[in-house]
């Protein structure tokens, strides 16, 4: 995981203001000897600053690839074909049978999905998302059959509704990669 630029100049920012604080405060009335031992002890603190950085990212990165590697795990489960019906007539009401959606109920069907998703979101754990998309492509492929056929009108609005539901999953998945990489208090471990 790459660190953020926020992160980037903190980081360069501790790093460069130690030493350059110390070099001021000891260069006005120093001896040349106690200026290069204040230059020897700046770079031991920018390389120890260095070295919990470099362990702080690889910790990280580690807990980011766990986060993955289960996320690709559950991803390769399938779906429980009775919990799925079950999902989808919760999400989509009456229009649960997707395969019978015609021009005029596709767009009322992407807009109940929607609406569905915005409030239940909040409370869905991964598995749920999981579900989730896999109703949200059951509509797509559907919306691919019917697509020459909707009025332009129709087709922008929901391919607003797809980049909406597909922007949902995404901060979705960002805050849970987030609190998996998080440091954790040490009685919260």
């Amino acid at each position: 995981m790459k660190p953020t630029a926020a992160f980037r100049r903190r980081l360069a920012t501790t790093l460069l203001a130690a030493p350059a604080l110390s070099l001021l405060l000891t260069a006005c009335d120093s001896t040349p000897r106690e200026r290069q031992d204040a230059v020897k002890n700046s770079a031991r603190e920018i390389d120890s600053l260095a070295d919990k950085a470099g362990t702080a990212i690889e910790r990280i990165g580690h807990r980011a690839a766990r986060w993955d590697s289960a996320s690709r795990v559950r991803n390769g489960q399938a779906l429980d074909t009775v919990a799925s019906a079950a999902f989808a007539q919760e999400l989509l009401g009456p229009y649960a049978s997707v395969s019978t959606l015609t021009v005029t109920n596709l767009d009322p069907a992407y807009t109940q999905l929607l609406r569905q998703t915005r409030a239940k979101r909040r409370e869905w754990t991964q598995r749920d998302w999981d579900y989730a998309t896999g109703i949200f492509d059951r509509l797509n492929a559907r919306y691919r059959a019917l697509r020459l056929d909707l009025p332009a009108r129709q087709e922008i609005h929901i391919k607003a509704l797809q980049a909406e539901f597909e922007t949902l999953e995404t901060t979705r998945d960002l805050k849970d990669l987030g609190e998996a990489v998080r440091d954790k208090p040490a009685n919260a471990r």
